[in-house]
């Protein structure tokens, strides 16, 4: 099945829900339930075309790092991070409509979208830091990160640990600033308190480190992938092509 173009007012409709105060985050049941269903990956891909806008048909966001990378990702991982934005426990006013009961309705909404997600293929290209600082960024990295993040980055979907594999390194370096300045309060709590101690020098090496992590082969996309589920012309709705990440 093809998906085209989503329509003016659908996207104007969405950008409206946009609410001005949350309340502060807890564990929700409806995030418990999602964790808990099988996803069905049909309408997890239905529900991914509002998404694809900014992440791309490949999931695989923007190299400058402005829309992370998705594809890959933990389902479990995702799930909390939708029900932190939702419920105000990470600052996004770009994605705080987007995780709204208009867009996601049910728990099995927020499953399906996930698992769909979860199951694309990663990107065989990402912008890894300058790699001035390699050798104290992987010390750093096995001092601080290893035992959540594991030694590849992959993280874990069981303790909801982000999979830094893959990510670009504007994007993993804007997410530790954000933790620091405390615009991600949903951040675990021994990170936060790394990071605090971190200098300007720790946060950069240790990034850049990060940035270098890749996935097992069998999780990247072959040469050539494109997500079958996208037309091949999909263009957003002010008209920028966002088919474009064609290794």
């Amino acid at each position: 099945m093809k998906y085209q173009t989503l329509p003016h007012t659908l996207v104007l409709s969405i950008s409206l829900t946009l609410a001005s105060q949350v309340s502060a985050w807890t564990m929700t049941s409806d995030q418990e339930e999602a964790m808990k269903l099988t996803p069905n990956l049909e309408h997890g891909r239905t529900l991914y075309e509002t998404c694809a806008i900014c992440h791309t048909p490949f999931a695989w966001g923007s190299p400058d790092g402005r829309y992370p990378h998705l594809a890959g990702q933990h389902a479990n991982v995702i799930i909390k991070q939708l029900a932190d934005i939702r419920n105000g426990n990470r600052d996004n006013p770009t994605m705080y409509p987007f995780t709204q009961s208009n867009i996601l309705p049910t728990n099995q909404d927020i499953a399906d979208v996930s698992g769909y997600i979860a199951a694309l293929p990663m990107s065989p290209h990402h912008l890894p830091g300058i790699g001035n600082d390699l050798e104290y960024g992987k010390k750093l990295y096995a001092e601080n990160c290893v035992e959540c993040h594991g030694a590849q980055g992959e993280g874990s979907n069981e303790d909801f640990y982000p999979r830094l594999q893959g990510q670009s390194y504007p994007y993993l370096l804007r997410q530790m600033h954000w933790i620091k300045e405390g615009k991600r309060r949903n951040a675990d709590k021994n990170m936060v308190e790394q990071i605090h101690s971190f200098s300007e020098r720790d946060m950069y090496a240790v990034i850049d480190y990060a940035s270098r992590l890749r996935p097992e082969a069998e999780q990247i996309a072959k040469p050539g992938w494109r997500n079958p589920d996208f037309a091949v012309d999909f263009r957003t709705p002010m008209g920028g092509f966002q088919y474009r990440n064609t290794p």
